[in-house]
C-alpha cells in the first residue's frame, strides 16, 4: 500500500493537477474540461484542496472543496489509476467529511469502475449520472429538416421561442428545473463559449417552437423536441446541422452529455457519437 504525504494545494500545483487529471481521463474517460485550468482552479484551488504525493514528490491524488453553480458546497477527488484500490479514495472521503461537516455532496467528472462502490461504502447514493459522448466528425450523416419547418438562430427576439421550446421539450422529465426566461437566457449568455449564431430553434408553419439546440465551442449543449414532434427527425436534424456548423468553425471533435436514462442516447449513437466515460453526483443517504 502506498503511503502518501498530504498537504494543501496551491497554485504551484496546477501543472501536477493537470497531469493527474489527464492521466485519469485517459483511463476513465469523462468530461474533457476536467483537465482545463479553469475547472481545476474551481475544483481544487478556489476554496480548499489537498494533494497526496508519492515518494518521488509527484502529485498522485487530490481532493477539493468548492461551491457549485447551485451555491452548494461540493467535494471532488482524483486518484491516479495506478494507485487505486489502496485506500486512497477512503482517505479523501474522510478528509471531505472533516472539511465539510453535514450532508456530503460529491461531484465526479471521471467516474471509474470503482467510484460507485467506494461512495456506496461511504454511505452515499448516486442522484445524477450522464454519459459523456464524442463525435470524431470523420463522417457526418445528412438529415434534412422536416418539410414545412423553419429555423432561426439565437437572438434577443428569438430567445423567448428558444425558452418555450426548452420548456416544452423537458417539462415531462422528473425534476425539471423550470427556469424563468431571464434566468435561462442569463445562463446561456454568461457562458463565454456559447455560440448563438450556431444555435437553432425550429418553428412550425404557425411560428410555434417545436425543438431547439444550443451550441458552444466543440459542444452540443442541449437538444430538445416537443413530445408531439419526437420521432419525426427534428432532433436528428438539429444535431447533424450542429456538427456541420462546428466542423466549419474549426472543431476537430464534438462532445455532448446525455442522461444515462435518456433514450436519446440511441439516436446519438446512430449519428456517430461514441461513449467516452461518465460523470455523476452523489449525496449522503437520507
Amino acid at each position: 500500500m502506498s503511503v502518501l504525504e498530504w498537504s494543501p494545494l496551491t497554485d504551484a500545483d496546477l501543472p501536477g493537477l493537470t497531469r493527474l487529471a489527464e492521466d485519469c481521463l485517459r483511463t476513465d474517460g469523462g468530461l474533457p474540461q476536467l483537465a482545463s485550468e479553469e475547472m481545476l482552479r474551481t475544483f481544487f484551488l478556489a476554496d480548499r484542496g489537498i494533494g497526496g504525493r508519492d515518494e518521488t514528490g509527484d502529485l498522485v491524488a487530490a481532493g477539493g472543496l468548492f461551491v457549485d453553480g447551485a451555491l452548494q458546497r461540493t467535494v471532488t477527488g482524483l486518484v491516479h489509476p495506478q494507485l487505486r484500490g489502496q485506500g486512497i479514495g477512503d482517505e479523501l472521503v474522510r478528509w471531505s467529511r472533516a472539511e465539510a461537516p453535514g450532508p456530503l455532496v460529491v461531484r465526479i467528472e471521471n467516474v471509474s469502475v470503482d467510484t460507485d462502490s467506494l461512495l456506496a461504502d461511504a454511505g452515499m447514493v448516486k442522484v445524477f449520472e450522464e454519459t459523456v459522448m464524442r463525435h470524431s466528425l470523420r463522417r457526418i450523416p445528412v438529415v434534412p429538416r422536416p418539410e414545412g419547418l423553419t429555423a432561426e438562430p439565437f437572438r434577443d427576439d428569438t430567445a423567448p421561442a428558444f425558452h418555450l421550446a426548452y420548456r416544452r421539450s423537458f417539462a415531462d422529465r422528473p425534476g425539471f428545473p423550470d427556469a424563468a426566461l431571464d434566468e435561462w437566457v442569463a445562463t446561456l449568455s454568461g457562458d463565454s463559449h456559447f455560440l448563438p449564431d450556431e444555435s437553432r430553434v425550429v418553428l412550425d408553419p404557425d411560428g410555434e417552437p417545436v425543438g431547439f439546440v444550443t451550441v458552444s465551442t466543440d459542444w452540443v449543449d442541449q437538444v430538445g423536441v416537443a413530445p408531439q414532434w419526437r420521432g419525426l427527425g427534428v432532433g436528428a436534424h438539429l444535431v447533424v446541422r450542429s456538427l456541420t456548423a462546428l466542423q466549419r468553425a474549426g472543431s476537430t471533435r464534438v462532445w455532448l452529455c446525455v442522461n444515462v436514462d435518456n433514450p436519446a442516447r440511441a439516436l446519438y449513437e446512430r449519428l456517430g457519437f461514441r461513449a467516452r466515460g461518465r460523470r455523476a453526483r452523489y449525496e449522503d443517504r437520507p
